[in-house]
């Protein structure tokens, strides 16, 4: 159980969370209905198996989303319509109006749905409660979104904002690139993607490329900036941050991962514990760096 994809959310540190367990229970994920499209709600982080809403580490909580949808592709749907429509066209003599094409579309979908197939999925968030921070296990901020309201519906209210940064993003990645001093920890990895600031402009993506040489130099020379660019924090996690302040490619090194190797668990939910506690510690350690590097704004209560 390890992240790969961090995107982060602040929320006040005085925020309450006593009716957490309460909320999770109320709002647990329930099976996909015959004539729905799809269901969301929490499951065990251990596995929708097992019992428990939410793992505690310390100032850490693991909770989990899970959803189902019933797969229904349109082009089914529109074959099957177009046929029907011209059995009608035929027999009367006539094409159907639209509230007809509307009318016999939703009995379609009506019929389908209960016969589609199913799709599980899921997504893990982490909750820092000292820094006040949601992290979501995703790239695509509407995905994160859909988690963090899902959080919200369980506690009525949680007031959780993406990162706001004081500086630009992609100025500080391009200094980094271009010689400014890295924080404390920080190394440059081996790829970057170097965008044109005009509308349309050259993208450039490299990959296995030393990222201080002379071909990314011309390519600042010619005024393109850095919007993502590969970072490793002393020998324990290497990512890719992206100036939508996005964490992808997350990935706990050897220095990390030997801590994990020398302890002794006997079960799957220790060995998941350990995990989750050793991932979190990591992340909440990054978060600082990236906290005083962008300069982010905290939350307001």
């Amino acid at each position: 159980m390890f992240f790969r994809n961090l995107t982060l959310f602040r929320f006040p540190t005085t925020t309450k969370l006593d009716a957490l367990d309460s909320g999770l229970d109320e709002c647990q994920l329930k099976p996909v209905g015959p004539l729905e499209l799809s269901s969301r709600g929490f499951i065990s982080p251990y596995g929708r198996d097992s019992d428990g809403l939410a793992a505690r580490q310390r100032d850490a909580i693991w909770l989990a989303v899970g959803g189902e949808d019933r797969l229904l592709p349109g082009s089914v749907v529109n074959d099957m319509l177009a046929k029907k429509l011209a059995e009608i066209e035929q027999k009367e003599g006539r094409k159907p109006g639209g509230r007809t094409r509307k009318r016999i579309k939703d009995e379609l979908i009506t019929d389908l749905l209960p016969r589609a197939f199913v799709k599980p999925s899921r997504t893990d968030a982490l909750l820092d409660l000292e820094h006040g921070i949601v992290v979501v296990d995703t790239s695509s901020r509407k995905n994160a979104e859909n988690v963090v309201s899902e959080i919200r519906r369980a506690l009525g209210s949680f007031p959780a904002l993406p990162l706001n940064a004081e500086v630009a993003p992609r100025s500080v990645l391009t200094g980094w690139i271009a010689g400014e001093p890295l924080p404390d920890g920080l190394s440059l990895g081996d790829e970057c993607e170097l965008r044109d600031p005009v509308d349309q402009g050259a993208v450039v993506k490299c990959q296995r490329q030393e990222l201080q040489g002379d071909e990314i130099g011309k390519h600042l020379e010619a005024g393109k900036q850095v919007t993502r660019l590969a970072l490793t924090l002393d020998d324990h996690v290497s990512f890719v941050l992206g100036e939508d302040m996005i964490v992808r490619k997350f990935k706990l090194l050897d220095g990390a991962v030997d801590q994990l190797e020398s302890t002794d668990r006997e079960d799957l939910r220790a060995e998941l514990d350990a995990r989750f506690a050793l991932m979190s510690g990591e992340v909440k350690r990054l978060f600082g760096v990236l906290e005083n590097a962008l300069k982010l704004s905290k939350a307001e209560a």
